[in-house]
């Protein structure tokens, strides 16, 4: 699905190529991602709340607004605290551009079509992030507070999978 391959290519890249040196993301590279990551969810999710045509696909975007926002939120405050600034990097830059081209691929899409390619990017969307916190970013923060911050909004992010993989067998199979 093209609306996925960015995301995948992304944090592929984040997991092993960007920081295949042995060394992981710095703790402001982290930031920027986690910042970027989902900020590009709740762009999708805005989106879905006004256009999705199914109840389920709608409570979903609605959900992932709110929880993104305000992990989104606890992440800005904590580089605050910390004196931090998020450094955008390869990684950040290309989860902001593939979520714009995400965005823009839905917005040609009607009813049906727009909440089976919505969920599913969401399905694959959090698993990847999943994957990202467990092998990149979880392991790569030093600061205590950051690892903390990222051990603690992941099973949020486990959670928002399961009930994207339950949407999505609510709906109808792609045609």
């Amino acid at each position: 699905m093209k609306s996925t391959r960015w995301l995948l290519i992304t944090l592929a890249l984040a997991s092993t190529c960007a920081w295949a040196q042995g060394s992981g993301p710095t703790d402001p590279q982290i930031a920027a991602i986690v910042v970027a990551a989902n900020r590009a969810d709740i762009d999708a999710g805005k989106l879905a709340e006004s256009k999705a045509h199914s109840k389920a696909v709608k409570a979903f975007a609605q959900q992932m607004v709110k929880d993104h926002t305000a992990v989104n939120k606890s992440a800005v405050d904590l580089v605050n605290k910390l004196g931090v600034k998020p450094e955008t990097n390869q990684t950040s830059d290309s989860l902001k551009q593939g979520g714009e081209e995400n965005v823009a691929n839905l917005k040609t899409m009607q009813g049906a079509q727009f909440d089976r390619a919505y969920i599913d990017h969401e399905v694959t969307y959090h698993q990847t992030v999943i994957d990202a916190l467990d092998k990149t970013l979880i392991p790569s923060a030093q600061n205590a507070d950051l690892k903390a911050l990222l051990v603690k909004v992941r099973p949020a992010f486990v959670a928002h999978l399961d009930h994207a993989k339950m949407v999505q067998s609510s709906l109808p199979k792609a045609q």
